[in-house]
């Protein structure tokens, strides 16, 4: 066998340049390239003011919980219910993630609790490997778009049907635009420029990639208590950086459930979130699992070890 006939191992043997989803994969390299490069720069050149830090901080906390109150536990999974301006303020601010409509989020991620872990049918399946749950899935484009057939009850809502069919635009304004407005009155065009850079760019870098930790090292990092049925883990470390998702192994078995930290003293910032708008009137139905469901499936987890 001649060199020219060795079948070639590296990585685009199974992911095929010509697959490559361009535009995905220039803005996540290119928002990640700006956040090494030219954050730093910035930093250098002008400095760090409070101003900068609290709009960072703001939007991250605004865009984060947009994802996983929103996004996530609202919308894909439908754990609570919430007022109009609950649901306004998620789509918004979740558009702002530039992690798509949640029309289509919710679409992939009821098919990963579907098929968790099946190689084909899980669109972020660990089963590929942690590079390609957490951003290959991303940056290649192995088959078509599957059909929005499993997000119906979405559809029906007005407020999502509108996120949807301008979500470019709303992902634009919210995460750039707004943020460089905001830096612009408070300091002219350099503060503007602060803005853009470390509350839009670098702030879209780090809340994707809280996600993208979710589908990967929550996958493969830390204990499995209530199910060995799937790859899914529970990790307070991962807890700690993605506003509660951490404790996943949890949330694969009840994913009904609006809490995924579901003891009092386990960090999940999103579930307090959710209980306190419960509590002002804005989230109403928060559904739990049963305590004797969750010991049943504790003991289960434990034979099966």
């Amino acid at each position: 066998m001649t060199a020219d006939t060795i079948p070639s191992q590296s990585i685009f043997s199974r992911f095929p340049i010509e697959r490559i989803n361009w535009m995905t994969s220039s803005f996540l390299m290119g928002t990640l390239a700006l956040t090494l490069t030219a954050v730093p720069l910035y930093l250098w050149r002008f400095g760090l003011d409070w101003f900068q830090v609290s709009l960072f901080f703001a939007l991250a906390a605004a865009t984060g919980f947009s994802i996983t109150l929103g996004y996530h536990r609202l919308f894909t999974h439908m754990t609570f219910q919430a007022s109009w301006p609950i649901r306004l303020f998620t789509l918004l601010f979740g558009a702002a993630a530039f992690e798509n409509s949640v029309v289509m989020w919710a679409s992939e991620h009821r098919r990963h609790h579907k098929f968790v872990d099946h190689d084909h049918e899980d669109p972020y399946s660990i089963s590929k490997g942690f590079w390609y749950a957490h951003i290959g899935w991303l940056l290649f484009k192995l088959k078509p778009d599957p059909p929005f057939d499993n997000v119906a009850d979405l559809q029906k809502d007005a407020l999502v049907r509108l996120q949807h069919r301008y979500i470019h635009l709303l992902a634009v304004t919210m995460s750039f635009v707004l943020p460089t407005l905001l830096g612009a009155i408070w300091d002219g065009w350099i503060g503007a420029l602060g803005a853009f850079l470390i509350a839009g760019v670098a702030r879209v870098v780090v809340v994707q990639h809280g996600t993208f930790l979710i589908n990967s090292a929550c996958h493969v990092m830390g204990r499995q208590p209530y199910s060995r049925k799937c790859s899914a883990r529970d990790s307070w470390f991962l807890a700690l950086f993605t506003l509660g998702e951490g404790y996943h192994n949890y949330h694969h078995e009840f994913q009904y459930d609006y809490r995924n930290g579901v003891r009092p003293w386990q960090v999940d910032p999103t579930k307090w979130v959710i209980w306190t708008l419960s509590k002002l009137g804005l989230a109403r139905n928060l559904r739990r699992a049963l305590p004797e469901k969750i010991r049943a499936a504790q003991a289960e987890a434990a034979q099966s070890r």
